[in-house]
């Protein structure tokens, strides 16, 4: 996932440009250098020189010369050393060795052991981070979407919101444009008659609103009983 990523960015800031220029050749010697120069010019190696391991005889001029063949003793005394000296190496070697390769095998195992433990601990650490990364964009990609579907429901809602002012103001120059105007006359009274006027109209208006009072009921007049007859006294 990092591997794709990194194929499909393209940079564009020199992050290194805090850093000197690079030097290719630091770590060159002379013989390096010498090495790198042939290798350039398509030139063969130069063999190896064995004249060192050699015992060669004085010159056939110089067979009677002493010095001559004190160095050629020399030479021969030198390497009878050398010689011996590998012996020697071969003999420990042959002694030991064994127990050094085996030291040497245990460490190499116990190193092969080590680089798989940190090989193993970087890729669990990669995976980690390879998995946060998905989780964080996943949700990252969630509320995206959340966020927009709120902002087309908001727009479709501020759009009706302008469809409806837009047909109320229609509405509204319309019946504007259908009212009659009302036609002002002017009053020749008085302004004082004319509060009067109005205040007789809204008594009136009270009046009317008022429930008729019923008339008031009369007491009947009691009748006086006829006057009885009684014969006259004789």
């Amino acid at each position: 996932m990092v591997e794709e990523e990194m194929r499909r960015y393209r940079p564009t800031k020199n992050y290194l440009e805090h850093l000197p220029p690079l030097n290719l050749h630091q770590f060159e010697t002379d013989i390096l250098r010498a090495e790198f120069e042939r290798l350039s010019s398509r030139q063969p190696p130069e063999h190896m020189s064995m004249k060192r391991y050699e015992l060669p005889a004085p010159p056939t001029g110089r067979l009677t010369d002493v010095q001559s063949w004190r160095d050629s003793v020399d030479n021969s005394r030198a390497q009878l050393e050398h010689q011996s000296v590998r012996i020697e190496n071969l003999q420990l070697l042959l002694a030991h060795g064994s127990d050094a390769w085996r030291c040497h095998n245990d460490t190499l195992v116990r190193m092969v052991a080590e680089t798989e433990r940190r090989l193993q601990a970087t890729r669990k650490a990669v995976k980690e981070v390879n998995l946060q990364r998905k989780t964080e964009q996943v949700q990252a990609g969630e509320r995206l979407h959340t966020l927009e579907d709120t902002w087309v429901h908001l727009v479709m809602k501020n759009y009706e919101l302008e469809r409806e002012i837009a047909d109320l103001e229609t509405a509204v120059s319309k019946a504007e444009a259908e009212r009659p105007l009302p036609q002002t006359e002017k009053s020749t009274e008085p302004e004082a008659a004319q509060v009067e006027t109005a205040e007789a109209a809204e008594a009136s208006d009270d009046n009317d609103e008022l429930p008729p009072t019923p008339p008031a009921r009369q007491s009947p007049v009691p009748t006086p009983p006829p006057a009885s007859e009684e014969p006259a006294d004789d």
